[in-house]
């Protein structure tokens, strides 16, 4: 998750949390400096009720044949994911357990943090985020 300015952070962000959500992201990027290029790489992409906050964050390990070789989920039922320290350590630590070699981030969140022909049938909109019916995903690779 890059640093985003203070327009897409999410409501109720203070100074504390914007600091704790940079370090997070200053880990990550010098990780994936640190290491280098070339694979497995590590995907992160945040989703949620809204756009604004982010209740999911789905880590991927991508192999050299591109087959996502292993994925983890973190959710919390109502609380910014983002800040979490104890989940942003559990990322920084499955992601070095895997060896990625890069890591790869969305600048925002994906969508709705609920499971299609999971969580509710296939075809349908999530009845527990509507928001995500009426509003476009547009992100941006970091």
């Amino acid at each position: 998750m890059a640093h985003q300015s203070d327009t897409n952070q999410p409501k109720g962000f203070g100074k504390k949390d914007d600091l704790a959500l940079q370090s997070f992201t200053k880990s990550l990027r010098s990780k994936a400096r640190r290491e280098g290029q070339g694979y497995p790489i590590a995907t992160v992409a945040y989703y949620g009720p809204n756009e604004e906050l982010a209740t999911k964050v789905a880590v991927g390990i991508v192999e050299k044949n591109q087959e996502v070789a292993d994925l983890k989920r973190w959710i919390t039922e109502s609380s910014e994911i983002r800040i979490d320290e104890a989940v942003n350590r559990e990322v920084l630590a499955f992601i070095k357990r895997k060896r990625a070699k890069q890591v790869i981030m969305t600048d925002g969140i994906m969508g709705c943090p609920h499971e299609e022909g999971i969580d509710y049938p296939e075809g349908e909109v999530c009845p527990q985020c509507p928001y995500w019916a009426e509003h476009e995903r547009t992100i941006q690779p970091v």
